[in-house]
Order: C-alpha cells, then sequence, then structure tokens
C-alpha cells in the first residue's frame, strides 16, 4: 500500500515533491507568513528505513547532507517529536517536514536606508518603510527590502540572512509586509532562526498588532472577524471573502481607539495571516482603509479634512497619504535561540502621524480603550 501524503498539490505522480509547485505555492503564501511549507507523509509499510534515506527518495532537489541538517534543525518531526537523521521508520509513522528551496545565486547588495529596532547574531528587526517590496518578483528584481539587507549585513553588520527561501530570492524572509504597509518585521540570519521563527508564524503564538485608519464610523467598538478569504475571481492580486471551496480560514480581531462620524482609528489584532487580510476585512465590512483605493478606499487630502481654507498654513490641496494607512505596529516573538520572550513596536510614519492629527484638530473623535487594547495612542 503506498504512502498517504498532504499537501498533495506540492507532490507529483511518484509522490515527491516538486520543485515547481513548491515555488508557485511559495509565491502564493500569505503575506505574513513566508515560511517553509510543511509536507506530511504517513508510512503505510514497515519500510525499517533511516529517516535521511527515506527523505531523500520523497525531496529529490535536496542531498542526504542537506537534509540531515535540516533534521538536525528540528525541521522534520517524527510522531510530533524531533527525530535523528539515523532514526528508523515503521508502518503508521507519522514524518512532517517543512522544506525550503534549495540554494540558488546570490542576492545583489544595494545601500538604501535601513530603521533597524534590534540586531544579534541570529536575527535582524526593521521598522520597513511605505513605498519597500520585501523581496524581489517578476517586475521587481532589485530595490527591494532582501538587497538592502543583504548590503547592511555585509557592510555594517556580520554573517548573512538565512538560506532557507534563496532560490525565490527571498532569504531570511520570515513573513511579510504589502509594499505600502509600514512597520516591525523579523529577518532571520541563519536558518535554524529561520526555522524556529517560521514554526511561531505558522503555530500562531507570534503577537501582532496593527494601527489603521479607515473611512466611517466604524460599530460596534470591538469586534471579531471570521471572514473566509481566497483570490478575487476575477481581479489579479487582489482577494476577497470567499464562502466557496477556496475561502480559507481568517481571524481579525479589531478595537477601536479614536472614532467619528466619518473616520476611525482601529487596532487590529491577527490571528491568522492571510494575504490582505486587514484590507479586505474591514472593505467587507465597510469601513476600508484610507488611502486604500483596491478596495474602496479614497487618498486624502488636507482639503477633504479642513475645507478649502485649509488649515495650520497648508493647502487644501495638499495630499496627506497616497497609500493604504495601515502600520504594524508591534511584534511579539520568542527568541529563536534563547527562547526569550522580546516584543517591538514600531513608531508611526510621518504621513500616518500626519493623518490621525488632522482628524484630531478637524473633527475632534472620541477615545476608547476597549478590554484587550495594547498600543499607546
Amino acid at each position: 500500500m503506498p504512502d498517504q501524503f498532504d499537501n498533495d498539490e506540492l507532490l507529483n505522480a511518484g509522490g515527491k515533491v516538486d520543485l515547481r509547485a513548491l515555488a508557485e505555492a511559495l509565491e502564493d503564501s500569505p503575506d505574513d507568513q513566508d515560511r517553509p511549507l510543511s509536507v506530511r507523509f504517513l508510512l503505510r509499510n514497515d519500510v525499517r528505513k533511516r529517516l535521511d534515506r527515506y527523505l531523500v527518495d520523497r525531496v529529490p532537489f535536496l542531498s542526504r547532507t542537506s537534509l540531515q541538517k535540516l533534521i538536525r534543525e528540528s525541521a522534520v518531526t517524527v510522531n510530533g517529536r524531533v527525530p535523528k537523521p539515523s532514526t528508523v521508520l515503521r508502518e503508521g509513522d507519522e514524518v512532517i517536514a517543512w522544506l525550503p528551496p534549495p540554494p540558488a545565486k546570490d542576492i545583489p547588495e544595494e545601500e538604501m536606508p535601513l530603521d533597524v529596532l534590534f540586531e544579534d547574531e541570529h536575527v535582524i528587526v526593521i521598522n520597513k518603510q511605505a513605498d519597500l517590496i520585501v523581496h524581489p518578483a517578476r517586475g521587481h528584481l532589485s530595490g527591494t527590502l532582501v538587497n538592502a539587507l543583504a548590503w547592511h549585513l555585509r557592510h555594517r553588520s556580520a554573517g548573512g540572512l538565512s538560506s532557507v527561501g534563496r532560490e525565490l530570492a527571498r532569504p531570511g524572509i520570515v513573513h511579510r509586509l504589502d509594499r505600502n504597509t509600514t512597520g516591525v518585521m523579523i529577518a532571520a540570519k541563519t536558518d535554524t532562526a529561520h526555522f524556529r521563527l517560521g514554526h511561531q508564524f505558522e503555530q500562531r503564538t507570534t503577537r501582532k498588532r496593527y494601527l489603521a485608519v479607515v473611512h466611517g464610523r466604524v460599530e460596534p467598538v470591538a469586534d471579531v472577524l471570521t471572514f473566509p478569504m481566497g483570490k478575487h475571481t476575477t481581479v489579479r492580486n487582489k482577494y476577497a471573502v470567499r464562502y466557496d471551496e477556496t475561502g480559507k480560514e481568517a481571524v481579525t480581531v479589531y478595537r477601536v481607539r479614536e472614532r467619528c462620524e466619518d473616520f476611525s482609528l482601529v487596532e487590529i489584532e491577527l490571528r491568522t495571516g492571510r494575504t490582505h487580510q486587514i484590507r479586505v476585512h474591514m472593505a467587507h465590512l465597510g469601513y476600508p482603509l484610507v488611502g486604500d483605493e483596491l478596495y474602496g478606499g479614497r487618498v486624502l487630502s488636507v482639503g477633504d479634512l479642513a475645507g478649502s481654507a485649509g488649515v495650520n498654513g497648508r493647502s487644501p490641496r495638499e495630499p496627506i497619504m497616497s497609500r493604504q494607512a495601515l502600520h504594524a505596529a508591534l511584534l511579539g516573538v520568542r527568541h529563536p535561540i534563547s527562547g526569550e520572550a522580546l516584543q517591538w513596536q514600531a513608531p508611526w510614519p510621518a504621513d500616518l502621524r500626519d493623518l490621525i492629527e488632522l482628524i484630531r484638530i478637524t473633527r475632534r473623535p472620541e477615545r476608547f480603550t476597549p478590554s484587550g487594547a495594547e498600543l499607546e495612542i
């Protein structure tokens, strides 16, 4: 009887992991879970084969040495436990492997400004700026965060990015933010750190808080949104609430911090990490993010808030934000090596701060501190 597999879309007809399918799956992975993908093998026969040799048969693009390294770095489990490469497999054993693409070309280094919040020999945490793509992709092979990190780690720091994901030009990238979303991001400098952080994101033990300014008076003051999500049926690179078989679990907790008739400042806690999750969920409620034209929001000028006279000497035609008003304000993880609980907060970017201050001046919003709110407003 043949073995049983999970993540069948990653396997070819012979039950081996297909590199092309793995690459496509990683390209479609959620923004904040750019982690290695897992494959589950349930043995139907008493193969009496070493774990490393079994995986050589199933993962043909990785060498036995590479697979032994994955096993030692806790990227493979057998029956829920961390095994040794020499562990002998038997009928009924469950093997789960988190698979990276194999290493390939080096990433071009580019000197770019980076706001580093924390760094040691294992990880680097940055406050991502707006209009910055996280990693090279179709049409954007340079000018990304990965290019900037590669330069920083060679010239101003020590070490480099992990090799996990290098073939897809995303070494070290454990999670992502949209191009025009600012805030806290963590990247791994070693493979061990990458896999262990990836486990935390997959198991939803990280802590993530965002700030968003949305159109409308959000009610109620706090709620849990559970709308399933998938790709938009007609618009490429857009996502939507989907109640069919393509819809995947998506859970967002929002808490209103300031509110007036036409705008709300919302603290958002992510329980899952679907692509564009906050933007889709808030738009589905009828409260699109300010500046998020893809999902129904509007780009605002000073005059939209202050009228034709402007305010504080500012012209009514002056734009306030040219992007979605979304900021990853807080990230908490356990250090992948020491296990210490760590947390970072990124200060508000200038354009978001400007927008919030103008709303306060012109609208005098009501303020709230709902149960569970954490961010200082």
